[in-house]
């Protein structure tokens, strides 16, 4: 067997040997930092959103496939601290409903009442935590919205995505994701 090459277009430098295995996927090798929520405590649950606050921005999208969120949650973080609140440990990121555009929230604690950009949802959230991997989340969160619809009466007025993996972590988890069907209103 002849041995595997890679060849540079510019042909400036020697072609290096092209190794026999690829190296070990970083998901398998790494850790992450990224949250693990107890089913009991999060799944099928109804929340009470009366006193819990977001910073509030938009996170581009393209066809619906969220972009630039590294940049969105630094943006939040920096208009958190701009307003005098703090982000907890493990905050909810919530992301919203949008082909070019999602509304992205992030949870802060000690915000001022009517400080610029601050949300404050009020209501009732019911969630669920699913496996929601790639080409699936429409379906995922149509189903979290049908059961929601089911168990009050009524659609929720929002609905928010919370990836809870990253892409060390995705595959080794499932692609787990809480979905929020929020009322404003408590039904």
């Amino acid at each position: 067997m002849t041995e595997r090459r890679r060849v540079r277009v510019d042909g400036r430098r020697k072609p290096d040997p092209v190794p026999d295995s690829l190296p070990t996927l970083a998901s398998e090798t790494a850790e992450c930092d990224c949250p693990r929520l107890d089913h009991a405590d999060w799944d099928r649950i109804e929340s009470d959103w009366t006193d819990i606050t977001f910073v509030k921005t938009g996170a581009g999208a393209f066809l619906g496939v969220p972009v630039g969120f590294a940049g969105a949650r630094s943006a939040l973080v920096k208009k958190a601290r701009e307003v005098g609140a703090t982000v907890p440990d493990d905050p909810m990121m919530l992301l919203g409903e949008g082909k070019f555009r999602r509304p992205f929230m992030l949870e802060v604690e000690g915000a001022p009442p009517g400080a610029k950009g601050i949300v404050r949802p009020r209501g009732v959230a019911y969630t669920r935590i699913v496996a929601a991997p790639w080409g699936k989340m429409r379906s995922v969160v149509d189903e979290a919205a049908d059961e929601a619809k089911e168990k009050y009466g009524r659609p929720p007025d929002d609905l928010w995505v919370w990836y809870l993996t990253c892409k060390v972590c995705s595959v080794a988890r499932e692609f787990e994701t809480l979905i929020a069907a929020h009322y404003a209103t408590a039904p």
